[in-house]
């Protein structure tokens, strides 16, 4: 079912499209609308939890996508992993029985997934790590949870399931924690498509990847370099993305072997900005340019008013309700195609031209009851 070739092209045009799920995201019912409606928005790579849960959800998904829509190329499946303590890997913890009654509740405005609700506190699986609500809180309640993976534990778990790719999270001056995942990886690496290194910036960022670089060669895989520059930040502005577009450049002159993939602060400005710095791999084919990017809680907060909607219409189902499906598609596909059709060359295009190709063949879900309760059943009884 999977077109491995689809993705790996996207890497080596420039047109590489990864959503990030979120590596401490575990909301199912959400995770599996998000990856339904990214897929068939044809992303190239989709990045989960490292909890098997996750991936079962995320693989049954993409059965649905592919059902639907079977001509279209399915996304390399991704999990992240850590090497140490990382923001990416958190939660947001309180008890709300010690908040005041008159407290305004900052926390609850400033959760971009509507994690806390008072008086029942946090929702575990729909926190991602964010912090956004650790400063607000008048009484200083809320404390981080951090979690890192054991890597004798999980890779073996993860990579049973099928996966296509797995990223590890690290930052300069941790070389013994990635060294530590890196022995249990190894072995295993002929069994993955792609590997990604993740890395915030820092004065010694080039000099650590390089040494990254020398541990890890050669690698029987792809291997990209995923420059998180804000990190979970996308969806706070436009001007969250330029960190990202400079840590790339950085990244980029050092002429490290493998591609180099933006993150953090990601948003729909992104494209732009690249073209603006001629870092689009059409506009200099002489030259090194970026193979894609990657977006996390830009994608995610884009598709907030159909999970509301959704809710409202008391189902967790989006493949049962058409109209909010396709218009789902249409949001992540003006996200997704400015990239591919930048790199293609074909500056200034919106994406917006080509929102509706390929949905036709949604139009007539709700004739296909049989269908749909085979689709759903695949979903809450994956094999």
């Amino acid at each position: 079912m999977t077109n491995l070739s689809h993705s790996l092209n996207s890497l080596q045009t420039g047109t590489w499209f990864k959503l990030i799920c979120g590596a401490s995201f575990q909301d199912l019912p959400t995770i599996r609308n998000l990856v339904l409606t990214y897929a068939l928005a044809s992303v190239d790579c989709i990045d989960v939890a490292a909890d098997p849960a996750v991936v079962r959800i995320t693989q049954a998904a993409l059965r649905i996508a592919h059902q639907l829509q079977p001509q279209r190329p399915q996304p390399w499946l991704m999990v992240s992993l850590n090497d140490g303590i990382d923001p990416h890997f958190r939660k947001a913890d309180f008890d709300p029985t010690q908040c005041p009654v008159d407290c305004p509740r900052p926390c609850e405005v400033i959760c971009p997934t509507a994690a806390i609700a008072l008086p029942n506190g946090i929702n575990r699986d729909r926190c991602y790590g964010c912090g956004r609500c650790w400063p607000v809180c008048p009484q200083g309640l809320i404390q981080e949870h951090a979690h890192i993976y054991e890597p004798r534990t999980i890779i073996p778990q993860v990579l049973d399931l099928g996966i296509a790719a797995i990223e590890i999270h690290t930052q300069v001056g941790n070389f013994e924690g990635f060294k530590r995942v890196w022995q249990v990886l190894q072995p295993h690496c002929d069994r993955l498509q792609l590997l990604a290194i993740s890395c915030p910036d820092h004065p010694e960022l080039i000099s650590y990847l390089r040494a990254i670089a020398d541990l890890i060669s050669p690698l029987p895989c792809e291997l990209v370099w995923q420059t998180d520059g804000r990190p979970m930040s996308g969806d706070l502005g436009k001007g969250t993305t330029h960190a990202a577009v400079r840590l790339a450049q950085k990244v980029l002159a050092a002429e490290l072997p493998g591609y180099v993939q933006l993150a953090g602060g990601t948003n729909a400005h992104t494209v732009t900005k690249l073209a603006e710095q001629g870092l689009l791999q059409h506009q200099n084919p002489e030259r090194r340019a970026v193979a894609g990017a990657a977006y996390g809680s830009y994608a995610r907060k884009l598709l907030m008013p159909i999970w509301q909607e959704l809710e409202q219409r008391k189902t967790s189902h989006l493949e049962d309700q058409p109209d909010l499906l396709q218009r789902a598609i249409a949001l992540a596909k003006n996200l997704v195609q400015p990239l591919k059709q930048h790199s293609q060359g074909v500056p200034g295009s919106t994406g917006l031209a080509s929102q509706n190709s390929g949905l036709g063949a949604l139009t007539d879900l709700p004739q296909q009851d049989a269908r749909l309760k085979r689709q759903r059943a695949i979903v809450e009884h994956p094999s």
